[in-house]
């Protein structure tokens, strides 16, 4: 799926550390913990909770939040609907890999047990 430039453009230049609290009372509304996020988090991007709140104070974009990571090599199983995009079809990477963690958050709120979210592998 394409999305556009002014759309890719846009997740880019947002904040990460804006966006953070918004994911935390999402999951915690739920009945999940910062910590199970923070999990979630880690397994995709590479980031412990030190490095996580470093790039959170030092308020990286998205962009640059990303640049810094080492995906996960099961990221590419993240799959589904997400904010109105099939998250295969996005062909743009940093779109695609912020939608894959919005997805990931998504899946923790919906009460998804953690080693399915994790794509563990039998």
């Amino acid at each position: 799926m394409n999305t556009t430039a002014k759309h890719d453009e846009r997740i880019a230049k947002m904040i990460f550390g804006s966006v953070y609290p918004m994911y935390v009372t999402k999951v915690e509304s739920k009945g999940r913990t910062k910590a199970e996020l923070d999990q979630v988090i880690a397994w995709l991007t590479g980031f412990d909770e030190k490095k996580l709140k470093e790039l959170i104070d030092q308020k990286v974009t998205f962009e640059e939040f990303f640049q810094q990571a080492t995906l996960n090599p099961n990221a590419h199983l993240i799959t589904g609907m997400i904010c109105g995009y099939r998250i295969e079809d996005i062909e743009t990477p940093l779109t695609k890999q912020a939608r894959y963690l919005d997805k990931l958050v998504d899946e923790l709120a919906k009460g998804r047990k953690m080693e399915k979210i994790l794509r563990s592998q039998p």
